[in-house]
C-alpha cells in the first residue's frame, strides 16, 4: 500500500486553489487549519499563517465556509485541525455536524485530550512523551488513524528527522495493532519524507507546505510532487 501524503494548509481566501495544487501534485489527503491566537503546539510558520487568516477575517463559520468551498474543488478528504476553545465558542455539537456538511471526513483538535468529549470522533495524537497506556487508549479511539508527533516541541521545518519517531512508531505498531500511522512535525524535505514513511503509514506535511504555498500554487503543487515521488520511489 502506497504511503499517505497529507498536507496541511491554512484556512483562506486561496485555499481552494491551493488545495486543488495539492491534490494536483499527489495529495491524498488536506490538513485546513483554522487559525487560532494562541495555538499550543504551532512553530512560527504556522503562527503567520494563523497570524494573516485572522487578519483576513478566517474565524470559524468562514472557515466552515472554507471548507465547503474546498470540498467542492478536490476529491481528496478534508480534516480541520482546530483547538478545543473555537469548538467551545461554537458549540461542540453544532461544529461538528456544520464541518461534516462542509465536508470533513474528521477533525483533529489538537489541545483537547484523548479521554475529553469522546462521542467527537477525531483523529488523536500522540508523541514521544505519551505513556503506553495514553497510547493504547488514543488508538482505541482514533478516527481513521492515528497522529505521530515526532517530537517534543513546535512545528517548524528542521534539518533532519526526529530520531525518537522510530521508538514512537514501534510503540505505536504493538499498542495499537491495525491502526494506521501517520507522522508529522518537523518532515521537511523529500529525504525525511520517505525516511518517515519507512517507519509509518504516511507522513504530514505542515510547515515546507506553507512556505511553497506562500510562492504561489505552482510552486506547492511542484513541492509536493517532490514528496509524491520520494514516497513512491
Amino acid at each position: 500500500m502506497r504511503s499517505t501524503l497529507v498536507v496541511y494548509l491554512m484556512s483562506g481566501a486561496e485555499t481552494p486553489e491551493l488545495a486543488a495544487a495539492a491534490e494536483a501534485g499527489g495529495a491524498d489527503l488536506i490538513e485546513l487549519g483554522f487559525p487560532f491566537s494562541d495555538p499550543l503546539a504551532d512553530g512560527p510558520v504556522i503562527r503567520r499563517a494563523a497570524e494573516r487568516a485572522l487578519a483576513e477575517g478566517m474565524r470559524t463559520r468562514r472557515c466552515l465556509e472554507c471548507l465547503a468551498r474546498t470540498h467542492a474543488r478536490v476529491d481528496v478528504p478534508l480534516v480541520p485541525m482546530t483547538y478545543a476553545s473555537l469548538l467551545e465558542a461554537y458549540g461542540w455539537e453544532l461544529f461538528a455536524a456544520d464541518a461534516h456538511t462542509a465536508g470533513a471526513s474528521s477533525l483533529i483538535v489538537a489541545d483537547l485530550p484523548v479521554d475529553e468529549r469522546p462521542e467527537l470522533r477525531r483523529v488523536q495524537l500522540v508523541a514521544p512523551t505519551s505513556t503506553d497506556e495514553r497510547i493504547e487508549l488514543a488508538a482505541r479511539e482514533t478516527d481513521g488513524w492515528l497522529y505521530l508527533v515526532t517530537l517534543a516541541g513546535t512545528t517548524g521545518v528542521r534539518d533532519e528527522l526526529s530520531g525518537a519517531l522510530a521508538g514512537l512508531a514501534d510503540r505505536a505498531r504493538r499498542l495499537g495493532p491495525g491502526v494506521r500511522l501517520y507522522a508529522g512535525f518537523g518532515i521537511s524535505t523529500p529525504e525525511q519524507a520517505r525516511a518517515a514513511a519507512d517507519l509509518t503509514d504516511g507522513v504530514v506535511i505542515g510547515s515546507r507546505a506553507l512556505l511553497a504555498a506562500e510562492e504561489g500554487a505552482g510552486a506547492l503543487r511542484d513541492y509536493v510532487s517532490s514528496l509524491r515521488r520520494a514516497l513512491d520511489a
